[in-house]
């Protein structure tokens, strides 16, 4: 039906017919003659149809925003005069010849060229907002991205094998999605978190290098980063150890910015263990854009009378630390207050600070509430270390170590935004040296870091985890990019006496394990390959790279905050014969009293 699309038409083409198909962007009637702007995913054109060809214009007068033409007709130079530089079909129009209406159109329920729509209007409409130019970029961009990965992989010998969506649930990780089986009522299918341990078994099976970009499924509260179903890019290999893993990563990386974006990351990309980023930038996903970091200052602070410093300094489980941001003292005393509020967000109950006008002063140079509860050595002790200037303002927190990490963390990143402190660029990072498991005080035991199938360090043995589960770290590794994890992943357990002993530090029977696991036990036992992989976010990976602000806005049909989609009005009710044919019965609701 047609010989180009719209915004393939240029020069070249000049004195040329072309057919061409697409959508009325804009009709305008100028002295008789219509101009209408007609749009492909390709772009725009300019068609011209005079009053000469009575039947054709009387046509063209009939038709309205977003109608589907089809038109044949003669490329031309635009008079001189009516060039128009901001499209990339500006030099040229096209004269229409024959013109057909393929398909009439309602008044669209918004502007495509209105930015003030609501995203819950742009997703109740979602295919009228994906004829956006700027969302089709997004989504081409985004098939850019996927095919220049699998051309990578397949280039270094990886197969892409598919694993299955119906599989069964787990007692780890986020909450499952569960699918009732008609053919066995009262058990549940569950859909995968991540294709985990099929790529494990595929390396048992001798496959050696898979990919998968792959649908993952996870019933968790959302983030703007975050959905109930995703997409990845899973990869597992045998036989090579995680610095290989992640050097031949890195060079796939390298290459789909290069490819898609024409930018250099960095070879090879910078590593920084977990202990380090936690105390340097509050975070295991520093953005290192950011020229701000926390200063520990326990030492100085543990042994002074304000107790709210002295507490946490003296509590292993306490920390007190530092953010120096530099001319910040001109901030204002609502300025503070709104970034302490901003803080308690995290849990921290304040957020002291001490402006600093002129250091060499000493405590006369300084104005803070809590000047007067700390003695001048100290003052001048954190002075020295934060590097503070005239001019700075310098933040405090004190709390438990997580709070204060999370609370200055994300303050840390609030104020870089905030106060135009972020470097352009992209700064990738890779982050090792994880512990292997944390506390978790509410069901008072230990939870895997990552997920419970993580080698731990190749120093301890089956025998000693258990009673070293504090300090145990993991064979892990997370890559970073601009302060969002774009990819995670491990060195894997392959022998079956380790992944017992693991399952026992997190508090999972030999039954359970054998009733959850005991397929993945039982392969263990036949030649398991040393095997380790690791899984990028391909939604993150295409909204960093395509500059959106949430993943929703690289995703053709995401669901909302609340995971519901609005276009279809999922998820829904279903009659009771489905349900009588599942074995289930709704419980009735009870009345709002």
């Amino acid at each position: 039906m047609r010989s180009h699309y719209c915004g393939d038409v240029n020069e070249s083409l000049v004195d040329q017919e072309v057919q061409l198909c697409g959508w009325v962007h804009r009709r305008r009637d100028h002295g008789g003659v219509i101009f209408v702007d007609l749009r492909d995913r390709e772009g725009l054109v300019q068609v011209v149809f005079d009053p000469d060809r009575h039947e054709m214009f009387a046509a063209a007068e009939r038709i309205r925003s977003e109608y589907v033409l089809r038109v044949v007709g003669k490329v031309r130079l635009r008079p001189e005069g009516t060039v128009n530089s901001d499209m990339a079909t500006g030099q040229i129009e096209v004269l229409g010849l024959e013109l057909e209406v393929l398909s009439q159109a309602e008044t669209p329920p918004f502007q495509l060229d209105d930015d003030r729509v609501s995203e819950e209007h742009r997703l109740r409409y979602r295919y009228m907002d994906l004829r956006r130019p700027e969302m089709f970029q997004r989504l081409k961009i985004r098939s850019n991205i996927t095919r220049v990965l699998r051309d990578f992989l397949d280039n270094q010998g990886f197969l892409d094998v598919e694993t299955p969506i119906l599989t069964k649930a787990t007692p780890e990780g986020a909450r499952d999605y569960l699918v009732p089986s008609r053919t066995h009522q009262g058990s549940f299918f569950a859909l995968p978190q991540s294709p985990q341990l099929f790529k494990q078994l595929l390396m048992v099976a001798g496959v050696d290098r898979y990919y998968q970009i792959v649908r993952c499924f996870r019933d968790e509260d959302l983030r703007a980063d975050r959905q109930p179903e995703f997409t990845q890019l899973d990869i597992e290999t045998s036989f090579m150890d995680e610095d290989q893993i992640m050097a031949l990563t890195e060079e796939m990386l390298r290459e789909v910015f290069a490819k898609v974006l024409e930018v250099a990351l960095p070879n090879p990309f910078p590593r920084m263990p977990y202990a380090e980023a936690i105390s340097r930038f509050g975070s295991d996903k520093p953005d290192l854009r950011i020229p701000l970091e926390l200063i520990d200052i326990d030492d100085v602070l543990k042994d002074v009378e304000f107790k709210v410093f002295s507490g946490p300094a003296s509590d292993p489980k306490g920390r007190v630390a530092a953010l120096r941001l530099p001319k910040g003292a001109e901030l204002s005393r609502k300025e503070i207050d709104d970034y302490t509020k901003y803080v308690g967000i995290y849990g921290a109950r304040g957020l002291a600070y001490i402006k600093c006008n002129d250091v060499a002063a000493g405590r006369e140079g300084l104005q803070s509430p809590i000047l007067k509860f700390l003695p001048d050595e100290a003052i001048a002790t954190i002075m020295q270390r934060t590097g503070a200037e005239d001019g700075d303002l310098v933040f405090f927190g004190a709390d438990k170590a997580n709070i204060v990490n999370e609370s200055l963390g994300a303050l840390r990143v609030k104020l870089g935004h905030d106060r135009g402190l972020v470097k352009r660029g992209w700064k990738p990072l890779w982050v090792v040296d994880f512990p292997m498991f944390e506390w978790d005080e509410k069901d008072d035991r230990y939870t895997a870091l990552h997920h419970p199938f993580t080698a731990p360090s190749s120093d301890i043995s089956p025998e000693t985890l258990q009673e070293n589960a504090a300090t145990a770290l993991s064979r892990a590794y997370d890559c970073v990019l601009n302060g969002t994890e774009v990819g995670g992943g491990s060195i894997r357990i392959y022998r079956e006496a380790m992944q017992t002993a693991v399952f026992r530090t997190l508090g999972i029977s030999d039954e359970e394990a054998q009733d959850k696991f005991g397929f993945l036990l039982d392969a263990l036992k036949h030649g398991c390959p040393p095997h380790g992989g690791l899984a990028f976010g391909l939604d993150r990976l295409v909204m960093l790279m395509t500059g959106a602000s949430s993943i929703r806005e690289v995703m053709a049909f995401p669901k909302t905050q609340s995971a519901s989609c609005l276009l279809t009005n999922a998820p829904s009710q279903v009659d009771d014969k489905q349900l009588r044919e599942l074995g289930i019965r709704q419980r009735a609701q009870q009345a709002s009293k």
